[in-house]
């Protein structure tokens, strides 16, 4: 069996132990040096080569994004970055992944005895993805700002109130189901959709509190159509992204004026997540008079594989699953080819396009 070499880089002489503990003390790993700033980081990478690196954000000399950056220039290496459970780190860490990190762990926060199991186990997790995973340069990672009628890179800042009533009226939906590299995913696929999108999307992304509050404004802030954090009873628009908040099962529901909303729970994670994107497109089943459009992207483990069989059985009108060759991680994807339950296999790149023909055809 390959043992896979790993480069822990944190600034702390503690973390760096504790980080080191956990990595060898599983067979899959062993931990090939140590770096105390990003410099080292650097010059490491570069001269090691090892089969992922985890990265500290804060660190002196050079800080961990600029770190993340030179590596992904210089020496393309599966990276997984090290956030704190903070607004500020959850911004950072939306920085990171765009730039290039397979994914992030977070550190221990409370009292370390409490903390360094799930830690140590997400950490583990989160490195047996990354070594398999296609590290991406930056410039990879960035995708061109869509440009909407006009020349603009975003969409009007008012809505004609035609426009706004119209949007309350739909018969599409589109919903998304991604984990392992779906923020760069996300980032390649809602910028694509144009302004006047008929339909409302909702997405699930597995990741903690904080986190998705930054990527649904990081996103708003690069696509025509508008991204927001769901939240509990929020009524669904067409042009407008719905994206599940950290902790958060996300349901369709239809409302007393019957008008189509978002439910939030915090029903007792689906296969280790909350949310989950099975619960969400489960959801959808019942709700025939609507043409869904439903797609699974990057990610670790079979979440949402059932759930698209589930509306592939219930008329779903179109069923994605990203290719293998544009996948950070061909997991979630692969669980539904399958099942049999696709009935598009699209790169990451042409998802948007084959969702606009699709509501044109249907």
């Amino acid at each position: 069996m390959k043992v896979y070499r790993v480069l822990v880089a944190d600034d702390s002489f503690f973390m760096r132990k504790l980080i080191s503990d956990i990595i060898s003390a599983d067979s899959r790993f062993e931990v090939a040096d140590t770096a105390r700033n990003g410099r080292e980081a650097v010059e490491k990478t570069k001269r090691l080569r090892p089969d992922a690196v985890t990265l500290d954000i804060e660190m002196p000399e050079k800080n961990g994004l600029d770190a993340l950056r030179e590596i992904m220039d210089e020496c393309p290496t599966p990276v997984v970055m090290l956030s704190s459970l903070t607004r500020e780190g959850a911004k950072e860490t939306i920085r990171a992944l765009e730039w290039g990190a397979v994914d992030f762990a977070l550190k221990p926060s409370g009292p370390i005895s409490l903390d360094i199991r799930k830690i140590g186990g997400e950490l583990l997790d989160k490195l047996a993805a990354a070594v398999k995973a296609k590290p991406i340069s930056p410039a990879a990672a960035h995708p061109a700002r869509p440009l909407v009628p006009g020349g603009r890179t975003r969409r009007d800042p008012a809505v004609p109130a035609a426009a706004a009533s119209s949007a309350a009226s739909f018969r599409h939906l589109i919903a998304i189901g991604t984990s392992t590299g779906g923020p760069r995913a996300l980032q390649q696929v809602l910028p694509a959709f144009p302004a006047g999108l008929p339909a409302p999307v909702l997405i699930v992304q597995h990741m903690p509190p904080n986190f998705t509050k930054s990527l649904s404004q990081r996103l708003d802030s690069v696509s025509a159509i508008r991204v927001v954090e769901a939240e509990d009873g929020m009524r669904l628009t067409a042009g407008t992204a719905y994206i599940a908040p950290g902790g958060w099962h996300m349901k369709l529901a239809k409302d007393g004026a019957q008008e189509y909303s978002v439910s939030l729970s915090r029903e007792e994670p689906r296969s280790g997540h909350r949310p989950s994107v099975d619960v969400l497109f489960e959801s959808l089943v019942p709700y025939t008079a609507l043409a869904r459009h439903v797609v699974l992207m990057t990610g670790m483990g079979s979440d949402g594989a059932r759930g698209m069989k589930a509306l592939k059985l219930a008329g779903a009108a179109t069923t994605i699953a990203e290719a293998e060759e544009t996948c950070v991680v061909y997991g979630m994807p692969r669980a539904a080819v399958e099942l049999g339950c696709v009935s598009h296999i699209v790169p990451r790149q042409r998802i948007a396009e084959c969702l606009m023909l699709r509501m044109a055809e249907v």
